[in-house]
């Protein structure tokens, strides 16, 4: 057999074995040289050589070796076909722990999640017993699939057999309690824990952070101190939850300058990647000066980043949109492409309301055609983006192509995006459509929606329309009066000359006038020349 693989480096590696249809050699030198086969096809995911090495393995007579059957369910399940993997793994005949172990991964590192739990649950009522190993696995399974409640029971089972025990399965069980917004039970077990290692501290922190509530804030805090306190000092990730916690709330600005300190004083490398991602401290900085207005210190981190990935890019783009200067983000962008980085979807979505801005129907033009060219035009969160952008550059028939010929999905963003675009442009009628389009693919609106659909009716003076929309919304969907939807509806009113019926509505409507009610009324009344109802605005408004 001749194997040739091209690695990612662009060298090249050729693996040669002399295979003979009748061979029957089950010596220690076939199974390490198929053991170093297999991890050739792991490497470089190669199926053809996993293939290979599978009928090499059943004609030499190894189907039962355990080391090689574990190898091959990896390879197969690396390359993307985990039920070649079940197959063989059905095919063995004394299975043990590691079998079963790489199997329940592989399964779900191909997302196939209930399939791997279901084995999970045949091992348990097998003579094999799981592991640590087998533990950690399947908590993290079901943290992916959102079965918490399999969690417990899973959980009892560690207890009776004392896994808990080992850092890495209680760290998971902490995980899965904390993507339940369950803390207290992480918690509960974190206390519990009689030895604790710094992905213990990071998972709690992580619970904390993602509350996002004025209670876990100082929960927050008080445990970063009991941390420091107790000698654990930060890493990548603790940096980067605590400055994502940082950036949503104006008042705690000021701890991100204070974290962005100790990465300086600790020299943290700003291009650690993140829990497996390709985002790192320097993105989180670059989001954390950005969202404050400082877009100066955040150009001077991505300046000291050696090595500027996508998502750096993307950041300090999104950072100048952010802050709205739109003509240096445009540059920013072109500057990425120059240096070779490839946008991704997220950088397409970003610059799009710069063209917006800058009313660029040209630049937006260009962005689409890229996307196309690189089969990101269906992406549901681009195409909405696309919509707005071509409404926002009065290019009605591109933003309804945009929609119709984007991503197949279309959730309540998508249908909201053409109800306010043709609002925005006084298409009531088209607005109109839209909105019962909406409806009749079972979509429920909600306010802003409905905000959209009330606007475009008051742009275009379909008074009736527009009731039957509000009184829709409230009573036949549930939506919760705004002061925005009233304001609306004050507008509706008055745009069409009916400006007792407008009073009238604010004295019953379900909310409490404000300065935008009386200010919709005191437009209507300037344009209708009622002197009278204009006095009255001014003293409420």
């Amino acid at each position: 057999m001749r194997v040739t693989i091209k690695s990612s480096a662009g060298l090249w590696v050729l693996a040669s074995t002399p295979m003979t249809r009748h061979c029957h050699t089950s010596s220690a030198a076939t199974s390490l040289h198929l053991l170093h086969l297999l991890q050739l096809s792991i490497d470089y995911r190669t199926l053809k050589l996993t293939q290979q090495c599978h009928a090499r393995i059943h004609c030499s007579g190894l189907t039962q070796h355990s080391v090689l059957a574990t190898k091959l369910i990896s390879a197969y399940s690396t390359c993307q076909s985990p039920f070649s993997s079940q197959l063989f793994f059905d095919s063995f005949v004394t299975k043990n722990v590691y079998i079963y172990n790489t199997l329940i991964n592989g399964l779900a590192k191909n997302r196939f999640f209930v399939q791997s739990i279901r084995l999970f649950e045949q091992m348990c009522g097998s003579t094999v017993s799981p592991d640590e190993f087998t533990s950690s696995s399947v908590v993290k399974i079901l943290a992916e699939a959102g079965d918490f409640m399999s969690g417990k029971m899973v959980h009892s089972m560690c207890v009776k057999n004392g896994f808990l025990f080992d850092i890495v399965v209680a760290n998971s069980f902490m995980s899965l309690y904390v993507k339940n917004e369950s803390l207290s039970d992480a918690l509960k077990l974190f206390d519990e824990m009689p030895t604790r290692n710094l992905g213990s501290w990071n998972v709690i922190i992580l619970g904390y952070v993602r509350l996002k509530d004025k209670s876990s804030e100082n929960g927050l805090w008080e445990f970063v101190k009991e941390m420091k306190m107790e000698g654990w000092d930060f890493d990548a990730f603790t940096v980067s939850t605590l400055l994502s916690f940082c950036v949503e709330d104006r008042k705690t600005w000021h701890y991100g300058r204070e974290l962005h300190c100790h990465v300086f004083k600790k020299s943290l490398n700003l291009e650690i990647g993140i829990s497996g991602d390709d985002h790192h401290l320097g993105c989180c900085l670059i989001d954390i000066y950005s969202k404050s207005g400082r877009v100066n210190p955040a150009r001077k981190v991505f300046e000291q980043l050696t090595h500027r990935n996508v998502f750096a890019w993307t950041s300090i783009v999104n950072g100048y949109v952010q802050n709205s200067n739109f003509k240096e983000a445009c540059q920013l962008f072109f500057n990425m492409q120059v240096e070779g980085i490839t946008p991704n979807k997220v950088s397409l979505v970003c610059i799009l309301p710069a063209c917006s801005s800058m009313v660029s129907l040209k630049g937006g033009k260009q962005v689409h055609g890229f996307a196309i060219r690189q089969n990101l035009n269906k992406e549901v969160s681009f195409s909405n983006a696309l919509v707005d952008m071509y409404f926002r550059t009065g290019s009605f028939k591109s933003a309804r192509l945009a929609f119709e010929h984007g991503s197949t999905i279309k959730d309540r963003i998508s249908w909201s995006s053409m109800i306010l675009g043709y609002g925005l442009h006084g298409k009531g009628h088209e607005a109109i459509s839209m909105f019962n389009q909406m409806l009749n693919t079972g979509i429920k609106p909600d306010m802003i929606t409905a905000v959209g659909a009330l606007s475009a009716c008051a742009r275009s003076g379909l008074v009736d329309e527009g009731i039957k929309i509000f009184d829709s919304a409230l009573n036949d969907y549930g939506v919760k009066p705004s002061v925005e939807m009233c304001s609306c509806m004050v507008d509706l009113f008055g745009r069409s000359g009916q400006l007792d019926r407008a009073l009238e509505f604010i004295t019953s409507m379900p909310v409490g006038p404000g300065p935008s009610i009386w200010g919709a009324l005191l437009n209507a009344s300037t344009l209708h020349g009622n002197d009278k109802m204009q006095m009255g605005c001014c003293f409420r408004s």
